[in-house]
């Protein structure tokens, strides 16, 4: 089926809110990113209108891996190395105070189960074990694990757990965030593709649809790479093989295993980059079969897979957010380019530019700085 599992559960029902005339702010994107943004300046007392070209959590937010995932895309020990140790602990400590907010309002859509990043060889050994010894020098829960109990052994030679991490059932949560929009006044319209900027009766607009082009941002159009994330979900497995969400190769490759069985895999988009940079969402017979021999290796048997789908993220070339003002553009702003880590960071920047527009205090926001592509 070609077709997101997450997508199949059914969305829970949300307040109708209809707001006439002009308003203060249209977001246009209803994923995370455009959900937390609207609910943050609509509980502020602005006029907030989401405009989604399908429904509430149907692009990337209800087509990705269901990780939550502290920190940026890039390890902790790289972030070091490009930002700086002291902003790069406080850019990792936002990201775990927001997984804490998220936790707070995702109810059952959340699941505190840590996540497990694994080497796949030496070198990735060496690295990763580089970034633990950093991690636990700045003071974050984090913990090497030498030897593997089947059947990551002998297929891989070391990991860090990280305890903070979580798994979600990501379209649950989206439309949950939604619905807490809802509540605070934001009108959320369905099947509105925003053509032009000029056709949104607003003082403020944000941009927020990450790899999904718009067509809207002016000067940073096609600057944010859209890059596409295939996944398979596989028929229940009797096992209950993998406790928490796991990770290899880099992040290339990832999966974990829902309460029914399933488990839900993805990657393999280093082996095809000449056509992974797209914006169809369309699955290939090549990333396919490599998802299928990935859990057929995990399990020991050959998977046959109910659910495939394939997601766009935005990949930016410094692995770091796109938030703020859109440059030359009074009342143009940005939200976006997570480079696959849009869970947590889509959550935390949809606030991030809410408090922008409202005047508040902004930390971390001149590192996103949307000039900087330029």
């Amino acid at each position: 089926m070609s077709s997101s599992y997450w997508l199949e559960e059914p969305p829970a029902a949300r307040p109708d809110r209809r707001l006439d005339g002009p308003v203060d702010v249209a977001v246009v994107g209803g994923g995370v990113t455009g959900c937390a943004c609207a609910r943050v300046l609509a509980e502020a007392g602005l006029r907030v209108r989401v405009h989604e070209a399908r429904r509430v959590a149907e692009g990337a937010s209800g087509r990705n891996g269901g990780f939550a995932l502290r920190g940026g895309a890039a390890p902790y020990d790289v972030s070091v190395e490009s930002i700086g140790r002291e902003r790069a602990a406080g850019y990792w400590r936002s990201t775990e105070q927001a997984l804490d907010r998220i936790e707070a309002l995702a109810g059952d859509a959340f699941a505190r189960t840590g996540s497990l990043r694994l080497a796949a060889d030496e070198d990735e050994r060496d690295q990763l074990r580089a970034e633990y010894e950093l991690l636990r020098e700045d003071g974050f829960a984090a913990e090497w694990h030498d030897e593997l109990a089947a059947p990551l052994h002998p297929l891989f030679t070391a990991a860090i757990f990280h305890p903070v991490d979580a798994a979600l059932q990501p379209a649950r949560w989206v439309r949950g965030l939604a619905g807490l929009a809802a509540e605070a006044g934001v009108e959320i319209r369905e099947g509105s593709r925003v053509e032009s900027v000029d056709e949104l009766d607003a003082g403020q607009v944000v941009i927020a649809t990450d790899g999904y082009p718009s067509g809207l941002l002016g000067p940073l159009e096609g600057l944010i790479i859209p890059t596409r994330g295939q996944m398979i979900a596989t028929e229940p497995i009797p096992e209950r093989l993998f406790d928490c969400p796991h990770y290899s190769r880099h992040g290339f490759d990832y999966w974990q295993q829902r309460e029914d069985g399933r488990i839900l895999a993805g990657g393999f988009r280093d082996t095809a980059l000449d056509s992974e940079f797209t914006t169809s969402e369309e699955t290939t017979p090549e990333i396919q079969r490599s998802l299928e021999s990935l859990v057929g290796d995990l399990v020991g048997w050959p998977v046959v897979a109910t659910h495939r789908w394939a997601g766009l993220f935005g990949f930016v070339p410094d692995f770091m957010p796109v938030v703020g003002r859109v440059p030359g553009a009074d009342r143009l702003w940005i939200a976006g380019g997570y480079s696959g880590h849009g869970m947590v960071l889509g959550f935390l920047c949809g606030e991030l530019v809410a408090n922008a527009i409202l005047g508040r205090e902004t930390p971390d926001l001149d590192l996103f700085d949307p000039a900087r592509l330029l």
